[in-house]
């Protein structure tokens, strides 16, 4: 099970004083899920050196090409080189606000790839698309354009966050959180047969340290991607402990 933290555009040098926290209790009482922690790119090589080996670390994005001529942008070498092992790619915020799209998701994939990460793919349905009853189809569609095919035998996760219970306190049911990761991990075997066991789907969407052992328990629920309880320890760390023992 993968425990993922975003901490999306929230951290100063103080913040470092929670990962030193969470890394201690992690030494104390060990914990069988792998923990994540992606910071924005400023503290990705602190944070890899605080992490003391405890917790992995991550990017929140990185452009499709190993270098170049792109002012701002962050490659996934460059995610490496800093010290991180995985990095999110296609998150709803990206999506929506820079209008990003299951192509150019699927080419920054591949570039994780190649720069040896780990890569987290984000795919969910909106509030109206959802109320139409259109989820199962709008992440089939983001499910067969956003994951190249190298995803079977490259470490991957499948994060699935309905972008209506994104930071808003509000998630679907279990009954309904159960329902979409079964349907995911059908779509998944479908595609890349045995080798699909080896993709969690994380559910991600206002998880917090009330919620998430019942979430955490959900049948093909194979972890979480936090957002806002990721930013203080004791929040994250109540979330890392909801995971079931031997996940």
């Amino acid at each position: 099970m993968l425990i993922a933290g975003n901490w999306k555009m929230n951290g100063l040098s103080p913040a470092l004083g929670e990962v030193e926290a969470l890394v201690r209790e992690l030494k104390a009482r060990p914990v069988a899920a792998n923990v994540l922690v992606c910071p924005p790119a400023t503290l990705v090589s602190r944070v890899a050196a605080a992490a003391s080996g405890i917790i992995a670390v991550g990017g929140q994005d990185c452009h499709p090409q190993p270098s170049g001529a792109f002012t701002g942008d962050i490659s996934a070498e460059m995610v490496r080189d800093a010290g991180g092992s995985w990095v999110i790619v296609g998150h709803s915020e990206r999506r929506q606000y820079h209008g990003e799209t299951n192509t150019l998701v699927a080419a920054k994939a591949s570039a994780g790839w190649r720069a040896g990460l780990g890569v987290i793919v984000c795919i969910g349905e909106t509030e109206a698309e959802r109320l139409a009853g259109q989820e199962e189809e709008v992440v089939d569609r983001q499910l067969a354009a956003s994951i190249p095919d190298a995803a079977g035998a490259s470490p991957t996760a499948v994060a699935y966050e309905p972008v209506w219970a994104i930071g808003t306190g509000r998630t679907p049911t279990t009954e309904d959180i159960a329902r979409m990761h079964a349907h995911l991990r059908s779509q998944l075997t479908k595609r890349f047969g045995s080798g699909a066991r080896m993709i969690p789907i994380l559910y991600g969407g206002s998880v917090n340290p009330r919620n998430a052992k019942e979430i955490l328990a959900v049948p093909e629920v194979g972890g979480a991607l936090v957002g806002g309880a990721s930013l203080k320890a004791a929040d994250f760390l109540a979330i890392i402990h909801a995971a079931p023992v031997g996940s």
